[in-house]
């Protein structure tokens, strides 16, 4: 189990490699390998797609009669993993690629249809540029204009960048929110004015026949508190006051009234004529002639003289009545 390990083997002294038999095997005998699909295919039996990288058991044998340069070219076989189709395919040196044979065809690849034609367009350029110089000279020149223009650009956007550095982003989305305000109260007044072309008549001659209306209203409320002051709102505070003290005079008229009617008005005169006055035959003819007579009565119906007499005489006859009516 050791030996298997090592590197190098035991070899006798009287080793002969050629005396060692040797197999005789076909040149062309295929050899089964592992590999995976070198391109997307499509199975032309049942149509199965096989996409690049899937793993194959594959036999691999030498292409008779062609070589590209010395280097051998080698066929595969693989089966398609739905109907079991044998597919083959052969390498392709002189493009590094691969080439489908039978059973398959390859599906469109677009970039490398670009990646061949401009291989080749470069080409056919190194050619010209070999067989003419001044073509030559012509690619070089505008291959260096092509240049300067690339470092312009570059130039350009260096300071742009630099530029940028130094904005205020801030202030900026500020700017880019007052400019879209701006734009909408713009639109919003272009629809206005549109509005106001269009609807401005209709608007006009509803507005004046409102106001007519008003002027019309307002017209028959004067009428009105014309014919019916006491609904006018401009009334003066005193007038309130004067129909509160009227309200409150008019149950005490009433009261009086009631009362003349059952008693009868008494005042000052009345009174005085009430009362009866002892007076002496003297003090009456000596006074007669300065008194006045003034007219009284009990009753607002009948009425009498009484001589008025000064404020001395009136206490010195009620003295003397007294002291008379108590003896």
């Amino acid at each position: 189990m050791a030996e298997r390990k090592v590197l190098n083997k035991y070899f006798p002294p009287d080793f002969d490699p050629a005396k060692l038999p040797k197999l005789k095997l076909d040149k062309h005998r295929q050899y089964v390998v592992r590999l995976m699909a070198p391109f997307n295919m499509r199975c032309t039996t049942c149509g199965e797609y096989i996409y690049k990288g899937k793993k194959f058991n594959a036999r691999k044998e030498t292409v008779d009669g062609e070589t590209y340069l010395g280097l051998e070219i080698y066929r595969f076989y693989i089966r398609c993993p739905r109907c079991i189709s044998e597919i083959t395919f052969k390498t392709d040196p002189e493009n590094t690629d691969y080439v489908a044979e039978k059973g398959a065809t390859r599906n469109f690849q677009a970039i490398k249809r670009a990646e061949d034609e401009e291989e080749r367009l470069k080409k056919e350029r190194e050619e010209e540029e070999l067989n003419n110089p001044m073509k030559a000279l012509e690619n070089r020149t505008k291959e260096s204009k092509q240049e300067m223009d690339i470092l312009e650009k570059l130039e350009e956007l260096r300071d742009l960048n630099a530029r940028h550095a130094s904005v205020d982003h801030e202030m900026l989305l500020q700017q880019n929110m007052k400019y879209a305000k701006e734009i909408e109260a713009r639109q919003e007044q272009e629809d206005e004015e549109l509005v106001q072309s269009v609807f401005g008549r209709k608007r006009l001659e509803k507005r004046l026949s409102s106001e007519s209306s008003d002027s019309e209203e307002e017209g028959s409320k004067g009428n009105l508190k014309r014919q019916h002051p006491e609904n006018d709102q401009t009334v003066k505070a005193t007038d309130v006051l004067i129909e509160e003290s009227a309200k409150s005079s008019e149950p005490t008229e009433k009261k009086a009234r009631s009362w003349e009617k059952s008693v009868g008005t008494l005042n000052k005169v009345s009174l005085g004529s009430l009362v009866k006055k002892k007076t002496t035959p003297n003090v009456a003819k000596g006074r007669s002639t300065s008194a006045e007579h003034v007219v009284v009565g009990s009753n607002s119906n009948s009425t009498a003289t009484v001589p008025k007499a000064g404020g001395l005489s009136l206490v010195g006859n009620y003295s003397s009545g007294d002291s008379s009516d108590e003896t």
